[in-house]
């Protein structure tokens, strides 16, 4: 069973000697979980069927299929050509579930809206910058049928690091070349990259500005999508997850919920709060709303719904997180630098409707966050897309839910 045990109190977690080989050891073991065979449907396609969604409860499984009573998925199988992504945990083609995603770096200020594309992201990471606005890496698996996405902006190394964790190729157009540069040239990260001053490799067939008057030209850079799988090719890029690839997230198995109702609600979360603040939320003032008929939550933004450009339909989440760090000014500029790594920084997991308290573990660049309850067993989300908050400790107070 895929569990870390430690104190409830947090502060005594931060203590705790030889939680990383510990959390490595769990994570070690967790392919050995055997899932038992679950119906999946014509093609896999249950949201297209006109039968009433069957939802299978925790004594349909073997104890060794649980995660604290929640039915997970396990080992992955390919049936009908189909593999449980592991982005979102739902049946996609095994080519798409399969290949390395690319993090695409994306601007949140007014200036720059309406993205394009944005809404193709499995998950998305959103943090503070300089100042003291938020910025966006989408993780984008299922591109197949999606021709760009943008604008385009300029690299952290902090959004870098997110994506080194997800194995994900990583996108974009400019960076702080002080800070980004010695990382994203490094053979450590696999980039596809405009050829700005301060990059390497660069690969101007992915990068084009399209048309968009009265913005301002920083926000008409995007990517294409044909041009990114012509450098992918041209780089040489391993395009499938390494053998030692470990999953973020752990999800609820195929027709099961995680439900936590023993846990608080949270039906809008605010992780700027309501009111003017340098958390770098505190500009544009973005929440989610939960709707009861879809289980999903709706993000809204700088006053409004946040639209996809490409479809004009808002942006939805199933999971929602608020992962705290640490995080100081580095220069004049108010370049930002955060700590990606801990063993034992706070987590909020949203789903369901409802909120876990917990904790989150990173130990290597290489491998990501992991997210886990204050009684040391990891959180289990429900299938679909996930939007991360990076929550700069300092302006912690600022991020609530209701």
């Amino acid at each position: 069973m895929w569990k870390l045990k430690f104190p409830k109190n947090l502060i005594h977690i931060l203590l705790v000697t030889g939680l990383t080989a510990v959390f490595l050891s769990g994570c070690a073991n967790k392919d050995n979980i055997q899932p038992l065979p679950i119906p999946i449907g014509e093609a896999l396609g249950d949201e297209q069927s006109d039968e009433p969604e069957i939802i299978l409860q925790p004594e349909d499984f073997a104890p060794e299929n649980l995660l604290n009573g929640i039915p997970i998925i396990g080992t992955r199988e390919i049936k009908d050509g189909m593999y449980q992504s592991y982005l979102t945990g739902e049946w996609k083609d095994v080519d798409v579930a399969k290949r390395r995603p690319f993090a695409f770096i994306i601007p949140n200020n007014k200036a720059a809206l309406p993205q394009y594309g944005i809404s193709a992201a499995s998950v998305i990471f959103e943090a503070p910058v300089e100042g003291r606005i938020t910025r966006l890496l989408a993780i984008v698996e299922d591109y197949d049928d999606l021709d760009r996405i943008g604008p385009a902006r300029s690299a952290r190394d902090y959004f870098i690091y997110e994506a080194m964790g997800k194995e994900a190729i990583f996108c974009n157009w400019g960076l702080t070349v002080l800070y980004c540069g010695p990382l994203i040239n490094s053979d450590r990260v696999d980039n596809v990259s405009n050829p700005v001053a301060g990059i390497d490799r660069g690969a101007a067939e992915a990068f084009k500005r399209v048309s968009r008057p009265g913005y301002a030209i920083e926000f008409t850079g995007y990517m294409f999508i044909d041009g990114y799988n012509d450098a992918v090719r041209r780089l040489g890029y391993d395009t499938h997850y390494s053998s030692n690839f470990t999953p973020q997230f752990t999800f609820a198995a195929h027709q099961t919920r995680a439900e936590y109702p023993d846990h608080p609600d949270a039906r809008i979360i605010r992780p700027g709060g309501t009111e003017s603040n340098r958390s770098g939320y505190g500009v544009s003032q973005p929440s989610f709303e939960y709707n009861e008929d879809d289980r999903l939550y709706y993000r809204f933004d700088n006053g409004g719904k946040h639209i996809d450009e490409m479809n004009n339909q808002q942006l939805t989440f199933t999971n929602v997180i608020y992962q705290y760090m640490y995080g100081e000014v580095r220069d004049p500029n108010d370049y930002l630098v955060f700590e990606m790594h801990s063993s034992g920084k706070p987590v909020k997991v949203f789903t369901n409707g409802k909120v876990i308290d917990g904790f989150w573990t990173r130990a290597r660049d290489n491998e990501p966050a992991r997210f886990f309850d204050q009684d040391g067993y990891e959180i289990v989300l429900n299938q679909g897309k996930t939007w991360i908050c990076l929550i700069w400790d300092e302006y912690a107070e600022y991020a609530v839910y209701e």
